[in-house]
């Protein structure tokens, strides 16, 4: 009677420590993923602050971005050769680090420096959060967890300009940043108890040459983010063929390397492969929603940016809502048919919103963004469960680096190519004589026309997926 009675003494305190680990190992991912995407509201007021144009400012989000795309690819290798409670906590001192520098900055170059800061935490921290929640779980529960975690993210990236909007309409901008030093420094405090080193370290030295390469991520994305400026294009020609050079250095080396920085063989796997593109496209659907739709609401229907910041919040709630079911969904019913259903409920929203784009209102609008961010919950992180379900436990780590490493690029490029062609639409309407609100609306129908054709290509993929199991 004794023995049984410790026995499940020692089973719900295992119960107990794993609950508690995964809590604070999200609620860090959480609040870390809305720094993200919390500045879009912000740039009208981060203009006046630093009295710097629109252009610049943006480089606090485009940065950001670049800067995670960088670091994803150590976060295999940080994995391996660092006991992940110190990983972890490492990376949240960095981001308080960041978080503190740029609530007593001067000046934006400072700001700016912040902003890398966090981003260098984010990037590591991405990867390795999916790699551990994978490890931890069976893999006949691993879409439940996925599910999860996918609240998480596409949550937190959805609620960024709600929050945003939220602290501007009672504080200054620096209230943003206070909410994120208190939050990351209590789960930091509360790490210390609850987060373990469950990770198998294999350790291995660091190839810096391909560090270096990876670097050239960021020299393609800026070119991609200076197409339609004006400026030093011959500096810009330049810079993108050192930078495809260096890419292409990396990749070769990655295949050669027997411990290489980021395991590309993965790639190999055609499943993989497949769940590699429809996370990356999902999550453009996702984003370009989370960055686009406020400027319309603030630009064509003229509402306010706490008005433009709300507006988002149904989507986020049937994001929110549908996140942990879809996982279960997928491990009863099959990914493939779980992903297909995602995908059409994304190529339906942006299909209407091209049709119908002079006849929105603000509630179509938010109907239609819930439309989106719904499919994208059926397809992103199901996604990346049948992703790790198709390579070798040893693998994971790999796996998901390269998954969010491909979904960020392909992100912070649709983001990119929807601001150009925002702007050079609605710049070559008005220049053939049209008004300015027409104008608008004529730039923002052709993102939704590209955007709904990026959508069918995922659709077409998901038609290709296999429902297997791992060997």
């Amino acid at each position: 009677m004794v023995k049984l009675y410790l026995e499940a003494f020692f089973v719900q305190t295992k119960q107990t420590q794993r609950f508690w680990f995964i809590a604070i190992l999200l609620a860090g991912t959480f609040t870390m993923s809305i720094s993200q995407s919390s500045l879009s509201t912000a740039y009208p007021t981060l203009m006046q602050y630093f009295n710097l144009p629109a252009a610049t400012i943006q480089w606090l989000t485009t940065g950001f971005m670049l800067v995670m795309c960088v670091m994803m690819p150590v976060s295999p290798w940080l994995l391996k050769n660092i006991p992940f409670k110190h990983l972890f906590l490492g990376v949240l001192v960095i981001f308080d680090l960041g978080t503190l520098i740029i609530l007593l900055a001067p000046n934006f170059g400072l700001m700016l420096t912040g902003r890398v800061l966090e981003a260098m935490a984010v990037g590591v921290l991405f990867p390795a959060y999916q790699a551990v929640m994978l490890t931890i779980t069976p893999e006949t529960k691993r879409g439940s967890t996925m599910g999860l975690a996918g609240l998480v993210m596409g949550s937190a990236l959805a609620v960024g300009p709600i929050i945003s909007g939220i602290v501007l309409r009672f504080t200054t901008w620096q209230g943003l940043f206070i909410v994120f030093l208190v939050i990351i420094t209590l789960v930091l405090i509360a790490s210390l108890f609850t987060i373990k080193s469950v990770m198998t370290l294999a350790p291995s030295s660091v190839d810096f040459i391909s560090i270096v390469c990876s670097v050239g991520i960021i020299g393609v994305l800026y070119v991609v983010n200076q197409i339609g400026q004006s400026g030093n294009w011959a500096f810009n020609w330049v810079l993108l063929l050192v930078s495809l050079a260096a890419l292409y250095i990396f990749v070769r080396r990655q295949f050669k390397l027997s411990q290489p920085l980021l395991e590309l063989r993965v790639l190999k796997t055609f499943n993989y492969d497949l769940a590699v593109l429809l996370t990356a496209i999902s999550y453009i659907a996702l984003i370009v929603v989370t960055i686009i739709f406020p400027l319309y609401y603030q630009k064509v229907l003229g509402v306010s940016p706490f008005i433009s910041g709300m507006a988002l919040v149904p989507g986020a709630v049937v994001l929110s809502i549908l996140n942990p079911l879809t996982g279960k969904l997928a491990d009863r019913f099959g990914f493939k048919k779980v992903m297909l259903a995602g995908m059409l409920l994304i190529c339906l929203g942006w299909l209407i919103l091209t049709l119908f784009a002079a006849h929105m209102n603000l509630v179509l609008m938010m109907i239609l963004a819930a439309l989106i961010e719904g499919g994208n919950a059926f397809v992103m992180m199901p996604a990346v469960t049948l992703g790790a379900n198709a390579l070798p436990d040893s693998l994971i780590a790999h796996g998901t680096a390269v998954i969010t490493t491909v979904r960020q690029v392909l992100g912070s490029t649709g983001v990119a190519v929807a601001t150009l062609i925002l702007a050079n639409a609605t710049q070559a309407l008005q220049r053939r004589g049209v008004t300015l609100n027409q104008a608008q609306l004529g730039g923002y129908r052709a993102v939704f026309l590209t955007f709904l054709i990026v959508e069918l290509c995922g659709l077409v993929l998901a038609f290709m997926l296999k429902d297997t199991k791992k060997a």
